[in-house]
């Protein structure tokens, strides 16, 4: 059953949103940059790429990420710890270069880590889960300022969001959940300039991957940042045995079982240590050369990573003075 979550957010139907022409964007922007330096344009740099999700037995949530360069230089998706039990996975325009500025914008570093909840606390009598809405208010406030400063036109491609954050994790009373959290922009030419134009980004738009609707399949969940990244999902590959996983299949037993659950739809029954060691076999065979990450969650525990990122996961800023110690955090690794 889904989350019941009144969202005040999704873009008004038949309003004129124009989405993002990823290429396109940073290479027009930049261009602008150079050219036209009274302007002092600034720079989105884009993160694309996918994120898997496998919600076990148990309620132990395995997931992974890897990175799509959406074109030369651009940076790999990113953690955000949001609260005490969610993370974010970071797509898009998350980090933003301004002009004589030495560091970048990056949004995971930049966004201001939300206090525990407590659970004792009366619940809205909208029915609108106040965590999710303040994720994605928390972002919106900061992109404003930054998107203000795009000055020239984008082009329209697809109905793409500007950035994009995967939430995983747990919802008080509600268990797992994962969520896609879209950001659109709308422009409009102002002044007498041709070239001048006004950027505003809209509310998100909140779409629940996992759990689906009552009685629908359990699946392993998949977001893709921008959405044509090429490839079959990790679902279309099991249920397609796929020469990759054919090679898992037969090579452990263990796989097998795990495989035979998911492809009946019961991806929730997955032994979650079946399921983890799977996920850590196929990601070299579907990355390639690309960088990925990958990390498991628990409600009690916290996140532990089973392959860090690359670059340093930097804690992010937090109003939870209460917080212990010993709570969870994107800093911790697995004890192996």
């Amino acid at each position: 059953m889904k989350r019941k979550a009144k969202i005040r957010i999704l873009c008004l139907a038949g309003a004129a949103l124009l989405s993002w022409a990823f290429v396109g964007l940073c290479s027009r922007v930049r261009s602008a940059a150079q050219t036209q330096d009274a302007e002092n344009e600034i720079v989105a740099n884009l993160a694309g790429g996918r994120v898997i999700v496998h919600v076990t037995k148990d309620n132990v949530i395995v997931f992974a990420a890897i990175d799509h360069p959406v074109e030369a230089g651009s940076v790999p998706p990113r953690v955000a710890e949001l609260d005490s039990t969610h993370i974010g996975v970071l797509l898009g325009a998350s980090e933003w270069r301004l002009p004589a500025e030495p560091k970048p914008v990056r949004l995971d570093h930049d966004y201001k880590r939300i206090g525990r909840r407590d659970p004792r606390g009366a619940p809205d009598p909208t029915g609108a889960e106040a965590d999710l809405e303040t994720f994605g208010v928390a972002f919106l406030e900061t992109l404003r300022p930054l998107t203000s400063q795009l000055h020239h036109k984008i082009e329209v491609a697809s109905d793409e969001p500007l950035f994009e954050i995967v939430i995983i994790g747990f919802a008080h009373n509600y268990g797992p959940e994962v969520w896609t959290v879209e950001y659109r922009i709308q422009q409009e030419q102002v002044g007498v300039r041709a070239e001048y134009w006004q950027t505003r980004i809209l509310r998100p738009r909140f779409t629940q991957l996992y759990p689906p609707e009552k009685h629908a399949p359990r699946t392993i969940v998949e977001a893709r940042y921008p959405s044509d990244v090429k490839g079959p999902t990790v679902m279309e590959m099991i249920q397609g045995n796929d020469p990759r996983v054919a090679q898992l299949r037969s090579g452990d037993p263990r796989f097998g079982k795990m495989l035979e659950v998911v492809d009946r739809g019961q991806a929730q029954k997955a032994v979650s240590l079946d399921a983890e060691d799977f996920m850590r076999a196929l990601l070299p065979l579907i990355a390639g050369k690309a960088t990925f990450m990958m990390g498991k969650m628990e409600e009690e525990h916290g996140l532990d990573w089973i392959v860090p990122p690359e670059e340093p996961v930097e804690k992010t800023k937090k109003d939870d003075k209460d917080r212990p110690p010993d709570a969870p955090s994107l800093r911790k690794r697995p004890q192996r």
